[in-house]
């Protein structure tokens, strides 16, 4: 992968002399950066040169720091800027910063389209409000949000080749997989069509140590209420002062990970002489295609696989779908059992 940071770093903006980067996230979604069934990181250089030039992650996110982030960047007098493939913070060649610091930021999605294109958005995203008797206080949550962090983060390629992602390393197979949800296994990276048991597959690369980790389910962080609070979901995170309703994600980013350095911020207090470079992948969605006669609203045709849906290239032989949302099947026709199918319909 050294050859794709070679190329957003080209196009990363400068900072003034005397700041160097602490640190960079680069927020790269495969539904425009895949080219039909062809992942971003096989293409050739020159063309993924091309799909960055025309990437702007701004369009369908925004990322802003916390209150409290944005307290500590201020004392520091550090500079927060996002940038077509993401964001970086810029620091005094002379700030010391403590190996304890942990700077937030929220993630939340811009483009209403957003959640039709991006797969491992099925999960409920629910807000719950509940009271804790024992302070008289109330807590309030939000179910299945991703948490990316440098200090779990997993990565690929090791020297110069080495690449840095903030999600936690994909998982192997487990009975509770639902539908979208990320395995590697033999070796190879694969993605459920349907939810667990019997759960169908299909395969991203037969390679997954040359595939990116991209944002999948153990990056829902598990929660752990005050204690004697029940009721809250068992994945997720709290909504405090500082984190809107609407966020997406968290992305937490500690100044150093003792158990990995090339993860760490700084070196000996200051910001190191080269930055980390941190990835975020989000998968884009793959579902059956069905196509159904635009006059009478009968089934023409379906994909006998599920194909990924891009918004360059196409990876079946007719009309693509848009980002539409896609549908699901349940087994039996009940929304409270597993997922069986997600499909697109096309309208021919």
């Amino acid at each position: 992968m050294i050859s794709i940071i070679k190329i957003l770093s080209s196009m990363s903006e400068r900072i003034v002399t005397g700041y160097k980067r602490l640190f960079e996230v680069r927020l790269l979604h495969h539904y425009w950066l895949d080219e039909g069934a062809s992942l971003f990181d096989n293409l050739s250089e020159s063309r993924r040169n091309k799909l960055l030039l025309l990437y702007d992650a701004r369009n369908f996110l925004s990322v802003a720091p916390t209150k409290s982030t944005g307290e500590k960047l201020r004392g520091l007098k550090a500079v927060f800027k996002t940038t077509a493939t993401g964001f970086l913070v810029a620091v005094s060649k002379t700030t010391k910063i403590a190996d304890n610091e942990i700077f937030n930021f929220v993630i939340t999605a811009t483009d209403p389209a957003f959640f039709n294109y991006t797969a491992l958005t099925l999960s409920k995203n629910r807000i719950y409000e509940i009271h804790h008797p024992a302070e008289d206080k109330i807590y309030r949550f939000k179910e299945n949000i991703p948490v990316f962090s440098n200090v779990t983060g997993a990565s690929r390629g090791a020297g110069a080749d080495k690449t840095l992602f903030l999600s936690k390393e994909i998982p192997g197979s487990d009975p509770a997989d639902k539908a979208e949800f990320l395995n590697l296994s033999s070796g190879s990276l694969l993605q459920l069509l349907s939810s667990q048991p019997a759960a169908i597959t299909q395969q991203i690369s037969a390679d997954a140590a040359s595939a990116p980790v991209f944002f999948n389910q153990h990056d829902f962080q598990v929660l752990i209420p005050p204690p004697e609070l029940t009721g809250t979901p068992p994945k997720g995170i709290y909504l405090t002062d500082g984190i809107p309703d609407q966020v997406f994600g968290l992305i937490s980013i500690a100044a150093t990970r003792p158990s990995d350095t090339d993860f760490s911020c700084t070196s000996a207090g200051v910001a190191k002489q080269s930055c980390p470079v941190f990835h975020i992948r989000f998968r884009n969605r793959s579902a059956y295609w069905k196509y159904l006669n635009k006059n009478t609203g009968a089934t023409v045709s379906e994909t006998a696989t599920a194909l990924p849906i891009t918004f360059t290239g196409n990876a079946g032989v007719k009309k693509k779908p848009g980002n539409t949302p896609v549908k699901v099947k349940f087994e039996n026709d009940t929304p409270t059992e597993r997922i069986t199918k997600i499909y697109t319909e096309i309208f021919e």
